[in-house]
């Protein structure tokens, strides 16, 4: 295995708690405990995830995402003790692809590490098959294999979940994708119908991809139903 994973927290035992329990993983950890020195290591150390806490004195969580989500689309955890909606959706806007509240348990934290790194890096061998690499849509073009999208050419940076659900839609143009099963397929997670990560999800994707379409849209809403990719 042996991945690399940034953990960022200015807490000093939640950052060796979850060291250990990535180190029992056979992962590899790196550890930083303000927002500056995580955006040096994300620099030199080229972790394939990150785990970062939101409340950290001078640059906070948020921030440190918005600064990594300009040039890179790696995998992005956030850690809060903050409970509220609103703040898991304002995690998530600013880019993240994952949201846990403190305290964790620690199965499902190493879980939603494992699935996220599964999601982001490896690919279904039946899948690649039965697809082709490189996916055009009109003046969108997606590729799988490196998770790349380029509108008019131009190289737009997404989050992990963001490409999961861009290419699940685009892979089957006209059909008509709802939330639960959009969730079900990207999170590998039951859906519950208070639910709104995919609307969050789409609606970053809109603000990405169809800003640079000139009026264009790209992903469409059937109201009731869910979300659709029109056929070029």
């Amino acid at each position: 295995m042996n991945e690399k994973i940034l953990i960022v927290d200015d807490d000093k035992e939640i950052l060796n708690l979850i060291s250990i329990y990535l180190n029992n993983e056979g992962y590899t950890v790196i550890k930083a405990m303000n927002g500056n020195t995580a955006l040096k290591l994300v620099e030199e150390e080229k972790p394939k995830l990150v785990v970062l806490d939101i409340m950290m004195p001078g640059i906070d969580g948020l921030e440190v995402v918005r600064r990594i989500r300009q040039n890179l689309n790696i995998p992005i955890i956030l850690l809060s003790a903050k409970v509220q909606n609103n703040d898991k959706i304002a995690g998530l806007l600013t880019g993240a692809d994952d949201y846990i509240t403190k305290p964790f348990d620690e199965l499902e934290f190493v879980v939603r590490v494992k699935t996220l790194l599964r999601r982001t890096y490896l690919f279904d061998k039946k899948d690649e098959k039965k697809n082709d690499d490189l996916l055009q849509l009109g003046q969108v073009a997606i590729k799988k294999s490196t998770h790349s999208v380029f509108v008019c050419d131009k190289p737009i940076t997404l989050t992990a979940r963001e490409f999961d659900i861009l290419f699940l839609l685009a892979n089957s143009p006209g059909r008509v994708f709802s939330a639960e099963e959009i969730f079900e397929r990207v999170w590998k997670e039951k859906y519950f119908q208070s639910n709104n990560t995919v609307m969050v999800h789409i609606s970053n994707l809109r603000d990405k991809i169809e800003s640079q379409l000139e009026g264009e849209k790209l992903i469409h809403t059937v109201w009731g139903v869910g979300y659709k990719i029109e056929k070029p």
